[in-house]
């Protein structure tokens, strides 16, 4: 094996044995793929006993099963080192989008291997970032007496629904779900490490009016004028001042030449700022009638600089004034990011670095995953995974290249991470 080679350095022998695991790499992803997991409805009771079993054929490796609701299982693996040490977690999530409506090219859960991709649901969000932590524990577990601590892996069943059954669950009842550090294969980029996500606040209206007939509007009290006074206060969020550390205002700054082109134009002032986007509106039943309900519902993100304490006090301010409207506040979470300068996420350009010849950038993720939980119970945390290709639609792929360079990164990080404590 490369990695008892003690002619050539240990990161490459490291690379080296990624390489020799290729094809367990490749078929692990296609069989992961190949078993269905949506959620909704959110049973991932299959492709977590395939997980464990793969999981099970690692040494010493203890496994724990935990279902927090019917059929939403969640698996935590536990590899020792060599003796006390720090803690490494690697987390993923076992559940996918439906596959949904469109045209598949290829069968959804076939896993189909073709010019370099791998395709199917959920293959990138996040069954290959799946496979590319079983390929780095199986490696790192072999080298067990060159590092100290444990290797934790945390598979949640419960992601796409926030996590509440899943990674949260985990975090608040099994101790050995936090650690020092946590690295999560979640969609990405490989050039781009990422060290912080923006925060929620998903809000619900109602207005109430007077109906009346279309033509005598001056006998009613129309809902929807109501409700669209209101939602024009709640754009006004936007303007909300944001006072980010200036390590992660730079960060942004600095990244948005390589991480915009692959995340979208506009991506640096999106992590930025306080958005509202508003999702639903419904109310009314003719053109003719005064409408005597209306309903909206919006998702505001809120950058690193922004509190929900901020937020809630400025819906009070906007939404409280205007007459005939209520509303309250349905989901929400804090924006949560680990310093760009800490240890796991220097690990993880490092590595990232070593394994592409060129340094990646660090930046803020704008969506969500579950390394915002972790953060949120201290534990400092990235995400590094592929480049997700029609994700949640029709023929979503990976690269093939790009998951065996992330599996190497995942390996070449943790062992840092343990071995130099």
């Amino acid at each position: 094996m490369p990695v008892a080679d003690d002619t050539m350095p240990l990161s490459a022998a490291l690379e080296a044995e990624v390489e020799a695991q290729r094809a367990f790499l490749i078929e692990t992803t296609q069989k992961l793929v190949a078993v269905a997991s949506p959620n909704p409805p959110g049973d991932v009771t299959a492709v977590a006993e395939m997980a464990a079993g793969l999981l099970q054929t690692i040494e010493g490796i203890r496994i724990a099963r935990y279902e927090t609701a019917p059929g939403i299982v969640n698996l935590v693996a536990v590899i020792p080192g060599a003796g006390p040490g720090r803690r490494l977690v690697f987390n993923g999530h076992l559940d996918t989008f439906p596959v949904g409506e469109g045209q598949w090219t290829v069968p959804p859960l076939g896993g189909t291997l073709k010019d370099g991709r791998i395709y199917g649901r959920g293959v990138s969000d996040m069954k290959a970032g799946i496979a590319a932590t079983l390929t780095a524990v199986r490696i790192l577990a072999r080298l067990r007496d060159r590092w100290r601590g444990e290797l934790v892996v945390t598979l949640a069943g419960d992601e796409e629904n926030m996590g509440s059954l899943g990674s949260r669950w985990l975090l608040e009842n099994v101790p050995e779900a936090k650690g020092d550090a946590m690295l999560c294969g979640d969609v990405g980029s490989p050039m781009v490490v990422r060290f912080g996500e923006k925060g929620l606040c998903w809000v619900e209206l109602e207005a109430v009016g007077q109906p009346a007939h279309g033509a005598h509007v001056h006998k009613g009290h129309n809902a929807i004028d109501r409700l669209r006074r209101a939602l024009d206060g709640l754009k006004r969020l936007e303007d909300l001042p944001v006072e980010a550390p200036a390590s992660v205002s730079s960060a942004v700054a600095a990244a948005k030449t390589v991480s915009e082109p692959l995340s979208g134009e506009g991506e640096a002032e999106t992590l930025q700022r306080v958005t509202v986007n508003i999702g639903t509106i419904e109310g009314g039943i003719s053109p003719n009638l005064v409408p005597a309900q209306a309903r909206a519902a919006a998702d505001i993100r809120l950058p690193v600089g922004v509190n929900l304490e901020t937020i809630e006090a400025a819906l009070h301010r906007e939404l409280d004034v205007c007459e005939g409207v209520t509303w309250r506040i349905i989901r929400a979470y804090p924006p949560t990011f680990t310093p760009p300068d800490h240890e796991i996420v220097q690990r993880t350009v490092a590595a990232a670095t070593k394994v592409f010849g060129k340094a990646p950038v660090s930046n803020m993720r704008v969506g969500a995953s579950d390394a915002r939980l972790y953060r949120m119970f201290g534990v400092p945390s990235v995400v590094f995974g592929c480049t997700p290709f029609n994700m949640g639609a029709p023929d979503e792929y990976i690269l093939v290249e790009e998951l065996i360079a992330v599996a190497k990164v995942h390996t070449l990080a943790a062992f840092g991470f343990l071995s130099e404590a």
